[in-house]
């Protein structure tokens, strides 16, 4: 009977082990990519989100991936960005990771008139994918570089694409959209910059990612508080968990991006992004900061986008692993 009893439990303990193994193989992971190991700092947006099926998408790229030879890449099969300012798409970028100090990053390599995006695209040969006018701009770069035009791709409010098993689809966001003259070559360019204008590259736009594990994840890209984050993110696409801007001035600040959390999202969780401050000190909230402010305001968990620290979400949004 000992014998038996004892045979009983390795088989328990053994179910329990591969039980844990599948559940974390159909996890979301997301891996934060700013400038300083660890921390969330000022110009942190950058994120990869891989699917169990190993799609990987890379949103945001910034000033805060370091080129296209920045080893935390890896593979990319895509990369969405939200809007064309070059805190997002990239006007320049740290030379390595920990460059500078967490709250003045060393962004002192330009990407202009290319952009990191369009950098990291053509040495990854991932896809770009936008919504509104953004994508033409995209195609033309890439074709100007000798990549394929075809891999900008247009996902239009309402409608989708996948990559992977990944759904994407675009959502509103109420920001502003210009191209600066620095990306644009020729005189053109340089009568915006003269001017101090921008070229309309259409709305901004969010996001709402659907994996294969049945998680759906809303990112906010830079705006205000909208009325789709209640019909569409919310009531149409159940969204779990989001990415959500909270930088004040130029996007939400922590107490309206903390209202659309609690009142009109309702998710699971919620990852902070674009604080534009030093945000944490030694991995913690920096007390009294926007971030710090946000997080107290809502009543879920919050979890910090720690630069390098890969975290991993089941199909309800709760953190499995690394938060």
């Amino acid at each position: 009977m000992v014998l038996n009893a004892l045979k009983q439990t390795v088989l328990a303990s053994a179910i329990f082990v591969i039980s844990a193994a599948t559940a974390q193989a159909s996890d979301v992971k997301i891996t934060p990519l700013g400038s300083h190991d660890g921390e969330f700092c000022v110009f942190d947006r950058a994120m990869i989100f891989e699917d169990p099926d190993g799609t990987r998408i890379l949103y945001d790229a910034g000033r805060t991936v370091a080129g296209p030879d920045d080893p935390r890449l890896g593979k990319i099969d895509a990369i969405l960005v939200s809007h064309m300012h070059g805190d997002h798409i990239g006007d320049r970028h740290i030379p390595s990771v920990n460059s500078g100090e967490c709250g003045k990053p060393d962004i002192s390599v330009a990407s202009v008139p290319n952009s990191n995006t369009i950098d990291i695209a053509l040495k990854t040969e991932a896809q770009i994918v936008t919504g509104s006018e953004m994508p033409k701009f995209f195609g033309n770069k890439l074709k100007a570089l000798g990549g394929d035009p075809s891999k900008a791709k247009l996902v239009r409010f309402g409608g989708a694409y996948k990559v992977g098993g990944v759904s994407i689809t675009t959502v509103p966001a109420v920001h502003s959209n210009g191209i600066a003259g620095a990306f644009i070559e020729g005189d053109l360019g340089t009568m915006l910059e003269t001017a101090g204008l921008t070229a309309y590259a259409g709305p901004p736009t969010g996001y709402v990612l659907t994996f294969s594990n049945g998680l759906t994840v809303y990112l906010s890209g830079d705006t205000g508080v909208t009325a789709e984050q209640k019909t569409v993110v919310a009531d149409q696409y159940k969204a779990k968990l989001v990415v959500m801007n909270i930088g004040d001035t130029f996007t939400t600040g922590p107490t309206e991006a903390a209202f659309v959390i609690n009142d009109l999202i309702k998710p699971t969780a919620v990852i902070p992004s674009h604080a534009n401050e030093m945000a944490t000190k030694d991995g913690v909230a920096v007390a009294g900061s926007k971030t710090d402010i946000f997080s107290q305001a809502v009543n879920i968990p919050v979890h910090l986008p720690l630069s390098g620290r890969t975290m991993s979400f089941g199909t309800d949004g709760m953190c499995t692993k690394g938060c």
